[in-house]
């Protein structure tokens, strides 16, 4: 969808602050619940990478003007955009379109509810991040419809050391070839109930796991790594290129980000994410 467009226009000079929207890291899991299900995941939540709107031009645009003006009259807002800025790759499973409809949207004044946000982003994507909600990761949430499905605690808190590998990815609005992860709701609830990195951690590689055995690439080196490392366990962005290993806070061992370099992973990254 990446085509020209006015996103790069500064908007008036209205003296208001710069807006910033936190991106996420891939998924503690994704899939479908039950085989006819919708598509369903939880979310990374990841304060490291972000999209930031800017005075003049900005990085190149994700959508085409008539989506943006769509975007706009859904949202009821004036489509006068201001340039955006990015952190992360387009594709990558970082949120990067989710993260620059809600930037844009909070640049040009919009006020009003994270559901409004959510079902403008829908229509405009096919698909969202929840990254409009404030505690993303704290959603069991349907990706293709734009909607709450569960509320749960956060997950553990953790550090996560990750990059990306492998080509872009973009999420595509029908893709709905993903693996039954019914039976991972209730271990993945019970881990966050009781801050269990362990339990969260395996619930996390199951989840990644059944992905790459159905939808490849069957070379991830991820799992060795965490192997290697003494990782909790590994995540993946189940589209996209983000891959992140699990560490209990403080526990990152040397070398870390060295090894994932010298396995072909690129932006390597370190945060924390988790906790209350």
């Amino acid at each position: 969808m990446r085509q020209d467009s006015d996103t790069r226009r500064a908007p008036p000079d209205d003296g208001s602050p710069p807006v910033r929207v936190s991106g996420h890291f891939g998924e503690w899991l994704q899939g479908r619940l039950g085989p006819d299900g919708p598509v369903a995941l939880v979310t990374v939540a990841c304060d490291a990478l972000a999209v930031r709107t800017c005075d003049g031009a900005g990085h190149d645009p994700v959508f085409v003007p008539h989506v943006l003006a769509a975007f706009a009259a859904d949202l009821g807002i004036a489509p006068r955009w201001c340039g955006v800025r990015r952190d992360m790759p387009l594709g990558a499973g970082a949120g990067a379109s989710t993260a620059t409809l809600v930037a844009l949207a909070r640049g040009a004044g919009f006020r009003g509810s994270a559901g409004a946000r959510a079902a403008a982003c829908v229509a405009a994507e096919g698909a969202s991040d929840p990254l409009m909600h404030p505690e993303c990761d704290r959603l069991i949430w349907a990706s293709r419809q734009g909607r709450i499905l569960r509320r749960l605690p956060p997950p553990p808190a953790c550090e996560i050391v990750g990059g990306f590998w492998g080509p872009p990815l973009p999420t595509q609005a029908d893709d709905d070839r993903f693996p039954d992860i019914a039976d991972l709701v209730e271990p993945w609830g019970h881990a966050c109930e009781t801050a269990d990195l362990t339990a969260a951690a395996r619930v996390a590689s199951t989840s990644a796991e059944r992905s790459t055995a159905l939808r490849g690439p069957a070379d991830d080196p991820t799992p060795d790594l965490a192997r290697a490392l003494g990782a909790a366990g590994h995540l993946r962005a189940h589209t996209g290129s983000a891959r992140g290993l699990l560490f209990a806070p403080g526990q990152v061992p040397p070398g870390a980000e060295a090894a994932l370099a010298e396995a072909g992973l690129t932006g390597i990254l370190r945060f924390r994410t988790g906790g209350a």
